[in-house]
C-alpha cells in the first residue's frame, strides 16, 4: 500500500481538508487551521505527494493525486468532508468530487480551477517554469522573485512572507512536475455540472494567475456555487487577507452546516 500523505491537524468536529497549490505546502493554510479549529472544526492540511514529508507518486497526475487524497479521507475516518483547494489543489478537489462525490460534503475552490483557456498555460505555468530556469533551481531565489509578481496591492506582509517561505521549501523536481500537470485536467463542463454539493469559489480580484473572469465562469458551470472575490488580494487570498478569507469561509460553513 502506498504511504499516506503527510498532514497537520488541529481541533475536532466536522473535517475540513485543505489542499495546497503547487506553490507551497500545508503551511499555506496555517492561518485557516487555527481559525477553523477555534470555530469547532477538525482542520486538516496535507502535503501533496512530492511535497514536504509526503512521498512522490508515479505516474504523476490528477488520478494519482485524487487517489492519494481519497486514501487520506478514508484513513481519517471522518465521513463526508469539506474540501478546500487552492490553485492546483482546487483542481485536485474537483477531481476527488468527480470520482467519489459521496465523500465530499462541500467544496471551497480558492484561486484555482480547471484551465478554461490557453491563458492559464501562459499566465500560470510558463512564468513558474521560466522562474525555475532563471533561478537555476534555487527555490529560495525563485520564491523571492515569483511571489511579489502575483500578490495584490493590499497583501498582508506577514502573509507574503509565509507564502514566500512555503514556496522556498518546495522540492525543485516536484515544482517542475506540478505546474505541468495543470494542462492534463480533462474534466469537461458537462461532468463538473453534475457536482451538486454546495460550493464557494473564492479568489483575489488582483490575481493574475486565476483572474475573476475564470472563477466566475467556473461558478456558472457548478450548479450550487457562489462566487466571491477579495478586492485587494492576488493569488494567495488566504494569506494576503486572512481575516476576510476566514470570514467568508466561516460564513459558508455556517450556512451549509453539517449535523452530526
Amino acid at each position: 500500500m502506498a504511504l499516506l500523505p503527510h498532514f497537520s491537524t488541529l481541533g475536532s468536529g466536522h473535517t475540513v481538508l485543505m489542499l495546497h497549490d503547487a506553490d507551497g505546502g500545508h503551511l499555506t493554510f496555517a492561518p485557516q487551521v487555527e481559525t477553523l479549529a477555534s470555530l469547532g472544526y477538525r482542520a486538516v492540511a496535507w502535503d501533496m505527494p512530492g511535497y514536504g514529508n509526503s512521498a512522490p507518486i508515479e505516474p504523476y497526475g490528477f488520478k494519482g493525486l485524487a487517489e492519494s487524497c481519497l486514501a487520506l479521507i478514508a484513513a481519517l475516518q471522518c465521513g463526508p468532508v469539506t474540501l478546500v483547494g487552492h490553485g492546483l489543489g482546487a483542481m485536485v478537489a474537483l477531481e476527488v468530487a468527480v470520482r467519489q462525490s459521496a465523500v465530499v460534503r462541500r467544496l471551497v475552490l480558492c484561486a484555482g480551477g480547471p484551465a478554461l483557456d490557453a491563458r492559464a498555460q501562459r499566465d500560470w505555468v510558463e512564468p513558474r517554469l521560466a522562474a525555475l530556469d532563471s533561478a537555476q533551481d534555487d527555490m529560495e531565489r525563485l520564491a523571492h522573485a515569483l511571489v511579489p509578481q502575483f500578490i495584490g496591492s493590499g497583501a498582508l506582509p506577514e502573509g507574503v512572507r509565509l507564502a514566500t517561505h512555503a514556496l522556498s521549501q518546495v522540492y525543485k523536481g516536484s515544482y517542475r512536475r506540478a505546474p505541468q500537470a495543470l494542462s492534463t485536467f480533462d474534466r469537461s463542463a458537462g461532468v463538473l455540472g453534475q457536482l451538486h454539493m454546495p460550493t464557494l469559489i473564492l479568489g483575489g480580484a488582483q490575481d493574475r494567475c486565476t483572474p475573476p473572469a475564470a472563477l466566475q465562469a467556473l461558478a456558472h458551470v457548478l450548479p450550487d456555487a457562489r462566487y466571491l472575490d477579495l478586492p485587494y488580494a492576488g493569488h494567495w487570498p488566504q494569506l494576503e487577507d486572512p481575516d476576510a478569507f476566514d470570514g467568508a469561509l466561516a460564513d459558508f460553513l455556517a450556512t451549509t452546516r453539517v449535523l452530526h
